[in-house]
């Protein structure tokens, strides 16, 4: 062999083997690069995952509370309706009582008369005699038919005052 030969083998070792070297080397530093990147994105994970436990305990506090505000409010509606409904039925009673009552005859219903007015037709004195014990005004006995008819009126009076209160309440309540 010449030494130009050996020159160039030896070189080309030295070739190969500065080859290898940074093989080696690329491989350590990839390996080492690659370990710190994995922790980094472990840690970024880690953070991540902890953000969005927060986010995940957060949203479930707000449903929660969410849902016992919607639990007292339909609790508390639930009182109202019982209350009404609790009114209603002794308006009812009340006005069935009263219906029974005038159709027994055990009430009479009458009416003020104004018998100063000329044009009422009504000789009746302005005051009360001495044959009666009520001193008052005087009054007129109401036909029962008509006096049934009038108390079936405020029934239904009483009826629509009752759903008024229960709506304009059940309106508080769902604005609250």
């Amino acid at each position: 062999m010449t030494p130009v030969q050996k020159l160039a083998g030896l070189a080309m070792l030295i070739l190969v083997l500065m080859a290898i070297a940074a093989g080696i080397t690329w491989q350590v530093q990839d390996w080492r690069l690659g370990k710190k990147l994995a922790e980094q994105l472990a840690e970024q994970g880690s953070a991540h995952q902890k953000a969005l436990d927060a986010i995940t305990g957060e949203a479930w506090r707000q449903q929660k509370a969410e849902q016992d505000k919607r639990m007292a409010t339909e609790q508390k509606l639930e009182t109202l309706d019982q209350q009404h409904t609790k009114e209603l039925t002794d308006a009812q009673r009340n006005q069935a009582r009263l219906r029974d009552q005038l159709a027994t005859a055990d009430v009479q219903l009458s009416v003020l008369l104004d018998a100063t007015e000329p044009a009422s037709g009504c000789n009746l004195p302005p005051a009360p005699g001495a044959v009666g014990v009520v001193h008052a005004a005087r009054r007129a006995q109401l036909d029962p038919a008509h006096a049934q008819r009038i108390i079936a009126i405020s029934d239904d009076g009483d009826h629509g005052l009752i759903a008024l209160r229960a709506c304009q309440a059940y309106v508080r309540e769902i604005g609250r």
